[in-house]
Formats: C-alpha cells, sequence, structure tokens
C-alpha cells in the first residue's frame, strides 16, 4: 500500500457496536449471527457471547452503518438492536447509551414452564401407570386435548426460531427439538386416528409434552443462573450514586450527576457514597474503597489525595474538586473494562464453534441413520421414529455454547470485585499456563517512595549539592527526583534556574545552570562521560551493597565541554523499602511452581539486596528500559509463557513485550494500556491471585466443555441404540445446560489468598 493508502485508511474512523441479540439458544446460533455480522462490508471484526446474547462489532464508520448490521442479522434469523456504539479513534459524536449490562439477561417467564408441567403432569401419571400395570388409562382423545396447547402454543418459539433457522441455511436448537417433538406428537396423532391401530391404549404425547416441558424447565433455570453471572457488573454500577451535592456559587445545590462538571467542588458528608473523581480540598476521612480496589481495610484519606467515585467515606466531611466524571471516571472505566473482558472469545472458545458449526447438521444425519436403521431392519418404525426423537432432543448443543463464555463472565466479574482488572478473555486463559513471572523493582515490589539517604560531596558543602541536584530535578515525576526536591524542600531551599534540562532514559538527567553543564544520573552515565569516580567508588560500592540507589553529580564549564572530563561534584544514594506483601507474594508464585526473576534499572548492589530479601535467585541490575523486553524474549524462549509486572512508564515496552503484561493502578496510565490484567491497588500478592482465578477459570472451562461433550457422546449412541427414551434425553439436554452454568457459577465462591 502507497503512503497515499496508508493515510486514508488512518483517517478512517473506527468504532464499535454493542448490539443484543434475540432468539439465540446454541452455539450454532451465535455463530451464525457472527459469521453474518463479519461478511457486512467495511465490518473488521464481531464477537458473538451467547451467554450475554450480546454481539461486539468493530468496523469503519464510513461503511458501516447500524441498519446495515440489523439486516444482517435479520438475514440469519434473529433480531438485533443497539445497546452502545463508540468511537474507537477519537470521540466526537460518540453515541453512549446504556451499558451492555444495564439490563438483566433477558429471563424466561416461569408461568409456560409451569402450564407446560400442569398439562404434562396427567400424561406422566398415566405413563407411570402403564408400567405399573394399573389400570384406568387416560383415553387417546384426552391425551390429545392434554398434548396440543404444549406442542403447539407453548412449544411455538421453537417452531418459529427453527423455521427462522431452516430459512437461513443452517439448524439450531430449536429445530432439533421441534422436529423432534413433532415426530413423536405426530406418530401419536397417526396412531390415535389409524383405523389399524383402532382402541391402541399406548401413544406417545407424554414424550412430546415432557420434553418440550423439560426443555422450557431448563431455558428457566438456565436464565436465573446466567444472571447471576453478571451480578459483578451490576454491583459495580450500583456503586454509582445518581446526585451530587454541590457548591456553586457559595450555595449548596443538589444535581444529578450527570450535570457535575470538571472544576466543581463536591460534598460528601459522613456515610455518603463520594459520586465523582476528584481530589480533596477540605477536609479528612477514612473511605472504604473495597467494592473497586479489593481493599478490606478503608484508606485515609487528607487534604491534596484522590478520591474514587462509587468509595464510601466515612467519618468526616469532605469537598471534593471533580477531575473526572461520567464515562471518565474511574468506576466506568472499570465497568467498561470488565463488560469488554465478558464479551470477548477465548481462544479456546474458537475450537468450540468449529465444532458446533457443525454439529446440528451431522446429529440430524445421525438421526435419519438411525430412522432407516430401526425402520428397515427392525421393521418397527414406531421403535423407529422414538429413537430418532430420543437423538436429536439429547443432542441439542446449548451447553457446548455456554461452557466458555459463562466461565469467563464469572471468572472475570470476581476477579474485579477483588481488585483485578482482566482485559480481555484471552489475558485469562493465558494466565493459568504462566510459567516465569518478572518483576520490575520500584514503585513494584517496593514502595517507590525512595528517600534521600546518603549525601557526599567532594568538597564538603552538600548543601550546594543537594540545591544544585534538586534544581535539576525540579519538574521531574521520577520516584528519585522526588526524594530529591523533597529533600531540598525539608531545609527551605529554593531552587536556581535550570535551562536546557533533558531525561536522558534509563541513565539520568543533564541541564545546565548558570554557565555549568551539569550532569545527575547513574554509573552508566558517568562512565559514558569518562567521569573519575576513584575519590568515592569505594564508599558508592558500599552504599550499593547495603542496597541504596547511587547517583552521581558532575559538571563542566560550558566553554570546555568536549575538551575536558567533567569534574564530580558528590554522589547521592537512595534507600527504599520493600511492600508489606511482597516477600509472600513472591513466595505464593514459587508455590504456585512459577520461577521470579526481577528486572531493575538499579545498580548491581540494589538490586542483589532486593532479590536477596525476597528469595528471588535471578536478577537483572542496570537495564535500560529498552532492554527489558530483549530481556523478556529470552526468558520467553528459555522458561516458556511469562508474564511481566510493573507500573511506570518505562515499564510499557516490557508489558506489552510480555505474554502478559500485569500493571499496578498505583502507576502510569501508559502502563495499564499495555497490560492485559491490572491490579486496583498496589499490592504485588494480586499477582498470584490473578494467577489463581485464571487457574479456576481455566478448569471451569475445560470441566464444562467435558461435560458439555459427554452429554452428547454418551447420549447420541445410547438414543441411537435404543436405550434412552425421549423423556430421558429431554431431561439429560435440559440439566447439561444448568449444570454447565451452575459449575461456572461455582468460581463466586472464590476469594484471594489472605496476606501473611
Amino acid at each position: 500500500m502507497n503512503d497515499k493508502g496508508i493515510t486514508e485508511l488512518t483517517n478512517k474512523q473506527n468504532s464499535e457496536w454493542a448490539l443484543a441479540i434475540e432468539g439465540m439458544t446454541c452455539a450454532s446460533c451465535s455463530n451464525r449471527v457472527e459469521k453474518a455480522l463479519t461478511k457486512v462490508p467495511g465490518v473488521l471484526s464481531a464477537e458473538v457471547n451467547l451467554a450475554l446474547e450480546t454481539a461486539q462489532v468493530s468496523g469503519l464508520s464510513s461503511e458501516v452503518t447500524l441498519a446495515k448490521l440489523i439486516e444482517a442479522v435479520a438475514a440469519a434469523g434473529y433480531q438485533a438492536k443497539l445497546v452502545r456504539k463508540d468511537s474507537l479513534i477519537s470521540t466526537e459524536g460518540t453515541q453512549s447509551l446504556q451499558s451492555p449490562h444495564s439490563k438483566d439477561i433477558k429471563a424466561y417467564s416461569w408461568w409456560p414452564v409451569a402450564l407446560a408441567a400442569l398439562l404434562s403432569l396427567p400424561l406422566v401419571l398415566a405413563m407411570i401407570a402403564e408400567w405399573a400395570g394399573w389400570q384406568g388409562q387416560l383415553s387417546g382423545w384426552l391425551q390429545w386435548a392434554l398434548a396440543t396447547p404444549v406442542q403447539f402454543w407453548l412449544g411455538w418459539r421453537f417452531y418459529k426460531a427453527g423455521w427462522s433457522a431452516l430459512k437461513a441455511g443452517a439448524g439450531n436448537m430449536d429445530l432439533l427439538v421441534a422436529l423432534g417433538t413433532s415426530a413423536a406428537y405426530g406418530l401419536s396423532v397417526y396412531l390415535l386416528l389409524s383405523p389399524i391401530h383402532a382402541g391402541m391404549n399406548h401413544l406417545y404425547f407424554e414424550s412430546s409434552t415432557i420434553v418440550i416441558t423439560l426443555v422450557l424447565l431448563g431455558k428457566w433455570l438456565e436464565s436465573r443462573a446466567k444472571r447471576q453471572t453478571t451480578a459483578a457488573i451490576r454491583a459495580l454500577n450500583a456503586l454509582r450514586p445518581e446526585r451530587a451535592s454541590v457548591l456553586r456559587n457559595g450555595q449548596e445545590v443538589v444535581l444529578a450527576i450527570a450535570s457535575v462538571i470538571v472544576g466543581d467542588v463536591v460534598l460528601v458528608r459522613p456515610g455518603e457514597r463520594i459520586p465523582v473523581d476528584g481530589r480533596i480540598q477540605q477536609g479528612e476521612s477514612q473511605v472504604d474503597e473495597s467494592l473497586i480496589t479489593g481493599e478490606s481495610l478503608p484508606v485515609a484519606k487528607r487534604l491534596g489525595d484522590t478520591v474514587t467515585g462509587g468509595a464510601v467515606n466515612g467519618e468526616g466531611l469532605l469537598h471534593v474538586s471533580t477531575t473526572a466524571v461520567g464515562a471518565e471516571s474511574v468506576l466506568a472505566r472499570i465497568v467498561r473494562l470488565v463488560e469488554s473482558a465478558q464479551a470477548k472469545k477465548a481462544p479456546i472458545q474458537r475450537m468450540v464453534d468449529k465444532v458446533s458449526e457443525v454439529f446440528v447438521p451431522v446429529v440430524m444425519v445421525i438421526a435419519l441413520v438411525t430412522l432407516l436403521a430401526w425402520g428397515l431392519l427392525g421393521g418397527d418404525w414406531q421403535v423407529a421414529i422414538l429413537n430418532a426423537v430420543a437423538v436429536l432432543v439429547i443432542a441439542c448443543p446449548c451447553a457446548l455454547g455456554l461452557a466458555t463464555p459463562t466461565s469467563i463472565m464469572v471468572g472475570t466479574g470476581v476477579a474485579a470485585q477483588h481488585g483485578i482488572l482482566i482485559k480481555d478473555a484471552e489475558a485469562l486463559e493465558l494466565a493459568h499456563a504462566i510459567k516465569t513471572v518478572a518483576f520490575d523493582k520500584t514503585g513494584t515490589l517496593t514502595e517507590g517512595h525512595p528517600k534521600l539517604i546518603v549525601l557526599e560531596s567532594s568538597n564538603g558543602d552538600i548543601d550546594h549539592l543537594l540545591l544544585v541536584a534538586a534544581s535539576l530535578q525540579a519538574g521531574s515525576e521520577h520516584p528519585l527526583a522526588k526524594a530529591v526536591v523533597n529533600a531540598a524542600q525539608a531545609k527551605a531551599m529554593q531552587p536556581l534556574s535550570a535551562q536546557d534540562v533533558q531525561a536522558m532514559p534509563g541513565r539520568g538527567v543533564a541541564g545546565i545552570i548558570g554557565d555549568q553543564q551539569l550532569y545527575l544520573g547513574n554509573t552508566r552515565l558517568m562512565e559514558e562521560l569518562g567521569v573519575d569516580l576513584s575519590a568515592m567508588k569505594a564508599r558508592a560500592a558500599e552504599l550499593e551493597r547495603e542496597g541504596r540507589s547511587v547517583s552521581w553529580l558532575c559538571k563542566s564549564a560550558l566553554l570546555e565541554q568536549g575538551k575536558d572530563k567533567p569534574l564530580l561534584l558528590g554522589l547521592l544514594a537512595f534507600g527504599d523499602t520493600l511492600k508489606a506483601t511482597a516477600v509472600h507474594a513472591v513466595l505464593r508464585l514459587q508455590e504456585q511452581g512459577i520461577l521470579t526473576v526481577l528486572i531493575s534499572g538499579d545498580n548491581q548492589g540494589s538490586a542483589s539486596s532486593i532479590a536477596s530479601q525476597l528469595g528471588i535467585t535471578k536478577f537483572y541490575a542496570q537495564v535500560l528500559p529498552g532492554d527489558k523486553a530483549n530481556i523478556l524474549t529470552q526468558l520467553k524462549q528459555a522458561d516458556g509463557l511469562i508474564a511481566m509486572v510493573g507500573d511506570g512508564i518505562n515499564d510499557a515496552p516490557a508489558l506489552a513485550a510480555a505474554d502478559i503484561g500485569i500493571a499496578m493502578s498505583s502507576g502510569t496510565d501508559v502502563a495499564m494500556h499495555a497490560a492485559g490484567i491490572t491490579l486496583m491497588r498496589g499490592d504485588p500478592a494480586l499477582v498470584a491471585d490473578a494467577i489463581e482465578i485464571s487457574r479456576r477459570t481455566y478448569a471451569k472451562i475445560r470441566q464444562n466443555l467435558f461435560w458439555a461433550f459427554i452429554y452428547n457422546v454418551v447420549g447420541i449412541p445410547l438414543a441411537a441404540m435404543g436405550l434412552l427414551s425421549p423423556v430421558i434425553a429431554g431431561a439429560a439436554m435440559a440439566l447439561s445446560s444448568f449444570s454447565v452454568v451452575s459449575n461456572a457459577l461455582l468460581l463466586k465462591r472464590w476469594r484471594p489468598a489472605a496476606p501473611q
């Protein structure tokens, strides 16, 4: 493609549509909708979630319209309506409707199940009486009167959906149920009306009615169970207050949350939920953020601290200056992230989709072969029809389509409730197989708030050394820079004017003060500049052995630059403390059989000291940000699937290069965007929790797929051999879907390991 073509493609605005899909009943349905959407010109990708009954479509706004998407879904035999449309490139013209989870998963009404059961009960009792040899069977016409409304009124949904599938040239669960029950009903009517069989007591109306009743019961139970899979999203949405008390022109007014704007000062009284993201302008309190970060204990908040909308204020009155509202709030972003993860397909689901794509046609062939084999070879066409019906009914692929998405939905939901945000289903699935976890040091395993411990000047003037260093670092957000600035502020020093200050990634910073060029950085930078460190090298080595990070300050006259080596002014040594849970976090990973690695930009002594305290035997020191990704590539080749844990901008390339990036939310947005998993609080112990919930979820997926397949692998041959009646087949089919969803819901009992 030429440059012009690339530019045109880049300039095209992409959008994402969230659609609610009605009428899907099994995996083959979701596959058909997905194929129909991907064939729409301009659609880049489409993913359909059977459990949520939604579709996520990404495409070119200039080519794709809502009308085209709805038309494609209708042509496939289903109905679609818009839930939300978002721009993927810019927010201009973004249409923000309700969340995909703002309406509950469609709940099937209970009354059709109850009515079908009531009408079927006499037929069931008559069947039991016949088995027991009792007299007093129901007349054939009474059986017909009871079965007909079940078949054609309560069971009409199966005919409607099955016919839609047939028109689209495909098959689904409804078609199998409609064919199977119609065959049993039709056989019964034939026997009732045929003169040859006049007076024959045994009919098969109970087979069709009981199958329909059981399928309706199974769908009702399934819908109730599926509703619980989105409980986490509903709990998060419930955290959003609808109104806020705002100070406007010195007066307190109560406004709808949509009317609050950035910069407004919001009053939050004790016991109230904080309605916006903001910064405390006045007051102190304890804030409960448990439903957002998973942190069980209230967090102390004071002047200047940030607060998150949805958290509960404790005992103090707070004045909060609004920094984000609506879609830009932390809570809204969390909800979107969890929704996205639940709607995406896991890699294993694609294999299931391929199987389910040919499943219904294969079942229909097996049913036809069963019918012909029993009819032609056995000579009993009644038995042949019943066995074919049993094959059609037992082979419903509902459980197959629900096995993976229900597990993903519950797993991502429960993880979010405990402060672990999983960006997509692929990250959740991959995390279970991680062999190596590589940690950044500062801010990840340590508190990330180092303090200036030692100052040593070549001429003994440590105040001047501190003043110059603080002046160079005045505008930096680096943790070491903040430590220097804080130390200078503690002595009430006023920074000097620094010009042409430049950050040197992985090395330090350079700038001009007065007529001198100054460099503040690590040993690597000093060696590159050719600075003579011999006077303080022994002291630096001693500090590094103690785990301190050492920086050097040197100068050169502007006129002498490039002629003489810069002159050493002194050294600065910093100390950082391990996070309280760091040792426990590494120990748990090692107990899970995972290799832990430390990758740090700090010196050898500091990295070695931290690694020793944590029990990490493999570490890399003085690593430049760009080299972290190379180290990860080497580790992947040697040790298998690898995760990288970090929190800073310099960690973003490594987070993207790892098989799974895990970012601390206490770090930068850049790091979180590059990661597949975000930890909502800066606790390294959550890394092991994230891997554990992934393992639990993947285990549930495998269990569900096993049961979904086993029902069919065992049931279809038994039905074909005449060892399974349509009634038992219907019960097994209904049980399969319900058991799969119920098994996934067991994940809701998962809790993170208690800190030690």
